[in-house]
C-alpha cells in the first residue's frame, strides 16, 4: 500500500511544509498540528519549524 500512496504524492518534496500536509490528507491546520504534536506524523523541529518527511505522512497513511 504504501508504494500506491508514494506514487500519489510524487509531486511533493521529500521534505514537505504544514501546509503541503493540509493538501496531501485534505486536512485543517489544526489538524495537521495535532497529528505532528501528538507524533502521529514524525517530524523534527527546528527553531519554530517543522520538517516533515514525506515518507512520515506515507507512514501515517499505510499505518
Amino acid at each position: 500500500m504504501a508504494e500506491k500512496v508514494y506514487e500519489m504524492f510524487t509531486e511533493y518534496n521529500d521534505v514537505v511544509t504544514v501546509e503541503e500536509v493540509m493538501d496531501m490528507l485534505h486536512l485543517g491546520r489544526v489538524t495537521v498540528y495535532n497529528l505532528l504534536k501528538t507524533d502521529k506524523i514524525h517530524t523534527l523541529r527546528v527553531g519554530k519549524k517543522y520538517v516533515i518527511p514525506k515518507k512520515s505522512v506515507i507512514d501515517f497513511l499505510a499505518a
